[in-house]
């Protein structure tokens, strides 16, 4: 992670976008504060991906088209 000041920061602004798009993490402080973190992109095709995984490893695949007017198993 790199650390920087404001006035840096406002100076080289497409500098550090540029880097955080690489994937690099960037805080900018002023006076010694902290900011702002500027963190990569997450990539959404990606994450999408790994969330509908999670969910697979999890899912009970029934019958969704069955009569609606018999009690389902997850109402039980």
């Amino acid at each position: 992670m790199q650390i920087i000041n404001i006035s840096e920061f406002r100076a080289n602004v497409l500098k550090y976008l540029e880097k955080a798009n690489a994937g690099e993490q960037i805080s900018v402080t002023t006076n010694g504060k902290l900011l702002a973190t500027i963190n990569p992109p997450v990539q959404q095709r990606e994450h999408a991906k790994k969330q509908l995984k999670e969910l697979a490893a999890g899912a009970k695949i029934h019958d969704v088209v069955g009569p609606v007017d018999c009690e389902w198993d997850a109402l039980s």
